[in-house]
């Protein structure tokens, strides 16, 4: 069975950086598109960003453009979230997920695959 494990987050000041790790157990990740989504309290998984299979293009929310960029390693299978400038609305479960189903990418329906979550919490 596939996993992808989360890791990174933490608690920051605003104005702060947090890099998010995204490992994946099984390499034909790397022929997917992969996406990090955010849960906040209560809240629907919404968009980060999402990076193509050899890293051709990179996908943004307009709420972390600019502030946020996203990568991949596939010799270690692995997605990172580079988040700098952090604000309080930021704070969430940040998920990464692989994009398997035909669909946009913003779209969390459109991913099969999930990881257990990373807590960023942004402390103003």
């Amino acid at each position: 069975q596939v996993q992808l494990v989360e890791s990174g987050g933490g608690l920051v000041q605003a104005g702060g950086s947090l890099r998010l790790s995204c490992t994946v157990s099984d390499r034909t990740a790397n022929g997917y598109l992969m996406g990090w989504f955010r849960q906040g309290l209560g809240g629907e998984r919404g968009f980060v960003a999402a990076i193509t299979a050899e890293s051709v293009a990179t996908y943004y929310a307009d709420s972390v453009k600019g502030r946020f960029a996203i990568s991949r390693d596939n010799a270690k299978v692995t997605v990172y979230l580079q988040m700098n400038s952090l604000k309080p609305e930021d704070t969430a479960i940040y998920f990464c997920g692989i994009k398997t189903f035909e669909g946009t990418y913003e779209d969390p329906r459109n991913y099969a695959l999930w990881g257990q979550g990373t807590a960023v919490t942004v402390d103003s």
